[in-house]
């Protein structure tokens, strides 16, 4: 089930978000995110929904503001997570069917993913879901010893 996320989701969303950010590089950043923090994203991002079974949520995807300035108010940046077992059963397509059609419910032009170069099963994913590669910053982010591009893509709505 897809529905927007709650203040009772921020324990699991918590849970997935840390994990991403120790074990992997889905995301440069290094610092774990805490309770508090995580429950003022659910009600900061412009869109928040998780994909739940069973009471446990398996993934979420949310978009905020691109950047700063009202010329930028149609453009959003999006993040999409899930947990390791939930990858290859459709729950990142149908978050991003939910978030999407958020989008256009609230007037976004198009949608923003900045991907980790050394994530090619997220850029795969991104552009199966028609995203475009539109650009690519060489060397923006340090993680684990390593220096590592992003990859900018984009889908307009």
């Amino acid at each position: 089930m897809i529905r927007p996320a709650k203040d009772a989701d921020a324990r699991d969303i918590r849970a997935l978000w840390n994990l991403a950010i120790r074990d992997t590089l889905i995301t440069f950043n290094s610092v774990e995110k805490s309770l508090d923090e995580v429950r003022g994203a659910i009600h900061d991002y412009d869109a928040f929904v998780v994909a739940e079974s069973d009471g446990v949520v398996l993934g979420y995807a949310a978009f905020g503001p691109f950047r700063a300035g009202a010329g930028y108010a149609h453009t959003k940046e999006h993040s999409i997570m899930l947990a390791p077992d939930a990858r290859g059963r459709g729950i990142g397509r149908a978050l991003m069917r939910a978030l999407e059609d958020e989008g256009r419910a609230q007037g976004v032009h198009s949608l923003i993913a900045s991907v980790s170069g050394s994530n090619p099963d997220s850029t795969a994913f991104h552009v199966a879901l028609g995203f475009a590669q539109v650009g690519i910053v060489p060397e923006a982010g340090r993680k684990f010893g390593r220096w590592h591009d992003l990859i900018l893509m984009q889908k307009r709505l």
